[in-house]
């Protein structure tokens, strides 16, 4: 895949005689990837992604959104086509006194027809599953619809990526799996994800994960190979999936099992096969406990 946003030497620092937030730092995205980007409170992360769409401009080195450079007031307006932002918060995001006014509003900036407005409006509401309800007052909605409204007014712009910044974490479970699932259909789609969140069950969706402290990345893989560092992860503050964790637990124990599996059909499917060894038929009562969890 060909990369859409490229990251080259960025530093910056949001006052001149402080220490800098990102500190010469470096990847790339490339067009439909999937990403998570974790780490710990105060790591940099939201700053890094209000770069990708030029609310943030680099102090030094540059950020490119296909090849275009962000620093560059010219292409503020291609750029932020391309690139959509969803945040924690979906009221802050709200501008229309109705679901399809909240919509339009950004198409309607682009001075696009007024059929083509109403078209993307129903095809994007469609989309986040918001059909049928354009005449309804957005702080009528869920949480959870509040953000699918949220994807609905970026995917009206017809983005190339969305990023979001811990996007689930005022919602409740069922809002939590409706935004998720949109997320993953969005991705097969086309469209390029990258999530921030502190969910390492959310992280697990991606097909890799950036993983930031004090402004650096540093690490950068697939989830298995990041979320299965357990120790490692836990002396950054954050929590690893439960599934990893019982069989970083298991191997602890002695086990033989696969530490890189982070859910639960992988997780039962490793744990039978292990009651299965003749070796271990006198361990079943643990190792029954432990499937009965999963």
């Amino acid at each position: 895949m060909a990369n859409l946003i490229r990251v080259k030497n960025l530093t910056f620092k949001y006052e001149p005689d402080q220490p800098p937030i990102l500190q010469d730092l470096e990847t790339e995205i490339a067009a439909g990837e999937y990403l998570a980007l974790i780490g710990p409170n105060g790591s940099g992360k939201t700053t890094l992604i209000r770069h990708f769409n030029a609310l943030l401009v680099p102090a030094q080195g540059e950020v490119r959104v296909d090849d275009l450079l962000t620093s560059n007031p010219k292409n503020l307006l291609e750029i932020r086509r391309r690139v959509g932002m969803v945040f924690q918060n979906p009221d802050n995001q709200i501008v229309g006194m109705s679901v399809e006014e909240d919509v339009a509003f950004g198409p309607g900036n682009l001075g696009l027809p007024s059929a083509e407005v109403r078209r993307r409006v129903d095809h994007s509401l469609e989309m986040v599953g918001l059909g049928g309800m354009q005449k309804r007052s957005p702080h009528k909605l869920s949480g959870g619809q509040k953000q699918l409204l949220s994807l609905a007014g970026l995917l009206a712009l017809k983005p190339r990526v969305i990023v979001l910044d811990e996007p689930t974490a005022s919602l409740d479970p069922e809002g939590r799996e409706k935004v998720l699932a949109m997320l993953k259909r969005l991705n097969q789609e086309g469209i390029a994800i990258i999530h921030i969140t502190h969910n390492m069950e959310e992280a697990a969706l991606a097909n890799r994960i950036l993983v930031m402290d004090k402004g650096q990345i540093i690490a950068d893989g697939r989830p298995g190979d990041i979320l299965s560092q357990v120790s490692w992860l836990k002396s950054l503050g954050l929590a690893p999936p439960r599934i990893t964790e019982l069989m970083w637990q298991l191997k602890q124990a002695g086990e033989d099992v696969d530490t890189s599996i982070f859910t639960i059909d992988a997780a039962r499917e490793e744990i039978m096969t292990l009651l299965a060894r003749p070796e271990n038929q006198e361990k079943t009562s643990k190792l029954q406990k432990a499937g009965n969890y999963v």
